[in-house]
C-alpha cells in the first residue's frame, strides 16, 4: 500500500465518525497531509534504518484518520491534537519493530553509566571531551549516543502528552480539553530556561528536526542534542508530577 493509499481505502463505517462522511474525511486527510509529512521528516532522521518514509507516512495517515473520527469536524485546535496522535501512531509502530537494536540500547546504557561515574568522580558535570576520553568514544560514536539519548527522551515526553490527550479524546462534551496536550506543553515550557524552551518550541510547535534546530541556533548537533535532552527531562518531570 502506497503512502496515500489510505485516501482510497474504506477503514470503517460512517457510524464511526462524528458527522464526517467519506468525502469529508478525504478532504481533511489531504488538507492535513503536510502535517503528516513534517512529522515523518522529523522522525525519519532517527528511524530511517528501520522504516522508510512512505511507510511512516502511511502509518501517520492512519493516525490522522483515527484522529478525525474521534475529533469530528476540525477546528483551529485540531492541528495540535492531531500532531500528537500522528506522532504516537508512528512511534508505536517503531517500538513494535524495535527500532533501536539491543546492541545500540546496551551501548547507550554503558555510556550513560560511564558519564554518571565520571560525574561522581569529578564532583561536577563533565565536559564533552572528558566524557569521550573516559568512555573511549570518538566524535561519531559520541554523536550517535547523543542522538539515541534525545530520541529516547522525545519518546518519553510524547507518551506523557499522549496520555493527557487520550484521557479526553472520546469526550465530545469537553471540547476545551482536546487541547490539553498544548496546555500541558505550555506549562512545561514555563519551567525551562530560554534556550531549552526555544528547542522544544521549535521541535513541537514549528515541527523542525533536531538537525534543523541546530542550524537555527547556530550550534553543533551535539549541543542541540544536549539542550533537547535537558529540556525534555525537565518537561517529563513536570508532566509526571501533574498526572
Amino acid at each position: 500500500m502506497t503512502g496515500l493509499a489510505v485516501l482510497d481505502h474504506d477503514y470503517g463505517s460512517p457510524a464511526q465518525t462524528q458527522g464526517l462522511d467519506a468525502a469529508a474525511e478525504r478532504k481533511w486527510l489531504l488538507q492535513y497531509l503536510p502535517l503528516v509529512k513534517r512529522i515523518v521528516r522529523q522522525l525519519s532522521l532517527q528511524a530511517s534504518q528501520v522504516m522508510d518514509r512512505e511507510d511512516m507516512e502511511q502509518i501517520g495517515l492512519m493516525g490522522l484518520l483515527d484522529c478525525l473520527r474521534r475529533y469530528g469536524e476540525p477546528d483551529e485546535q485540531f492541528g495540535r491534537f492531531a500532531a500528537l496522535r500522528i506522532r504516537g501512531a508512528i512511534l508505536d509502530e517503531l517500538r513494535r519493530q524495535d527500532w533501536r537494536p539491543r546492541q545500540v540500547r546496551q551501548q547507550v546504557h554503558k555510556v550513560r553509566d560511564a558519564i554518571r561515574a565520571l560525574a561522581r568522580q569529578l564532583g561536577r558535570v563533565p565536559s564533552e571531551e572528558e566524557i569521550r576520553q573516559h568512555a573511549g568514544l570518538d566524535a561519531e560514536a559520541y554523536q550517535d549516543y547523543l542522538w539515541a539519548e534525545s530520541s529516547e527522551a522525545i519518546e518519553s515526553l510524547d507518551e506523557l502528552l499522549q496520555v493527557g490527550v487520550e484521557s479526553f479524546a472520546d469526550n465530545a462534551a469537553v471540547v476545551e480539553e482536546r487541547v490539553l496536550s498544548e496546555r500541558l506543553l505550555a506549562q512545561a515550557l514555563e519551567r525551562l530556561d530560554e534556550r531549552e524552551r526555544l528547542v522544544l518550541t521549535l521541535y513541537y510547535q514549528h515541527e523542525l528536526s533536531l538537525k534543523e534546530i541546530a542550524l537555527v541556533l547556530e550550534v553543533s548537533d551535539a549541543r542541540v542534542c544536549q539542550l533537547s535532552k535537558q529540556a525534555l527531562a525537565k518537561a517529563c518531570r513536570f508532566l509526571k508530577e501533574e498526572r
